[in-house]
């Protein structure tokens, strides 16, 4: 037996086989995922791929058909009350009472999981100082800006003290500046140790935030791994985006194609995916009219290549 060998902490939340069809819609497909101690995990897929579905089961709001879900050790749904009092979450929409102050809904909120009104009232002024909102503290979400109303549900989300954030879409609909503050704070709450699972339709986001990718579409998994290391295993290095007169028309070339590991089509713009872009960008240049952008592969192109479609779909 070897004695040096590492243990890995146990996963704070596991998800095993999991599966959900609606009629005849099979929503989430032999689904596994493991989540540990400080650690960020990222879900991406295209809408519909199954992200929600799997933060409902995850949080026993939707029972799955087939698999397991167990948290902090403890099996869900039996044990769903005792999970979700260590679970902070931050939906898709708000869920804020337009009635109550700022102070007021992470006072109420605290009620639900039982703490005394005491140990909320002292713990409010800190809440609202993390989420940038002390001097909002007497408004109401109406008087709110958008990433004001994401802020304090996250700071709501933490009441109960968690040790596990699930967060679904946070910064769907605000803008840049808001994105980059609630970045911020998630930053922060990864460095005191809490764990995340968060789904997002940024890919600058999960580059950002997720130490480890789960890509999945139609409810299974296609891909896992850190962002870099997925990147390195399904993208050559070099893409040079192409766009402008006659741009479509290049997809076809054969001398461009030879010169490219891989050519894909989005909209109106041509990638081609090299080793080596000297060579490419040389043979682009003589073709009048044509605009380029040569730039390191990203996440939106390993998610392009393994799922077929553009990160941001409608419906």
């Amino acid at each position: 037996m070897r004695h040096n060998a590492r243990v890995s902490p146990a996963p704070l939340f596991d998800a095993r086989n999991l599966r959900k069809r609606y009629g005849d819609t099979v929503v989430v497909d032999d689904l596994s995922f493991q989540i540990g101690p400080g650690e960020c995990l990222g879900v991406i897929g295209p809408n519909g791929a199954g992200k929600t579905t799997t933060i409902r089961m995850g949080l026993g709001l939707t029972a799955p058909d087939a698999g397991s879900i167990t948290a902090f050790g403890l099996p869900m749904p039996q044990e769903a009350l005792k999970i979700k009092a260590q679970v902070g979450v931050v939906s898709q929409f708000d869920s804020l009472d337009p009635d109550f102050t700022c102070a007021e809904n992470l006072l109420v909120y605290g009620r639900y999981f039982g703490l005394r009104d005491a140990d909320v009232l002292a713990r409010i002024p800190q809440l609202l100082e993390f989420a940038s909102l002390t001097h909002k503290a007497q408004a109401k979400p109406g008087e709110l800006s958008g990433g004001m109303r994401r802020r304090l549900s996250l700071a709501r989300a933490l009441v109960n003290e968690p040790k596990l954030l699930l967060l679904d879409e946070p910064t769907t609909g605000l803008d840049p500046q808001a994105r980059h503050l609630m970045w911020e704070r998630l930053q922060l709450l990864l460095q005191q140790g809490k764990s995340i699972l968060l789904t997002t339709h940024f890919m600058d986001e999960a580059e950002r935030l997720c130490s480890r990718l789960l890509v999945i579409d139609h409810g299974r998994k296609i891909a896992e791994g850190t962002p870099r290391a997925l990147i390195a295993e399904h993208l050559e290095p070099d893409v040079v985006e192409a766009y402008g007169q006659g741009a479509l028309a290049l997809a076809e070339d054969k001398c461009l194609r030879a010169l490219a590991g891989r050519v894909e089509l989005s909209g109106e713009t041509v990638f081609f995916y090299t080793q080596d872009a000297g060579p490419l960008l040389h043979a682009l240049a003589q073709h009048a009219g044509l605009r380029t952008l040569h730039r390191p592969a990203n996440l939106e192109d390993l998610f392009l290549k393994v799922t077929g479609r553009q990160i941001r779909e409608d419906g």
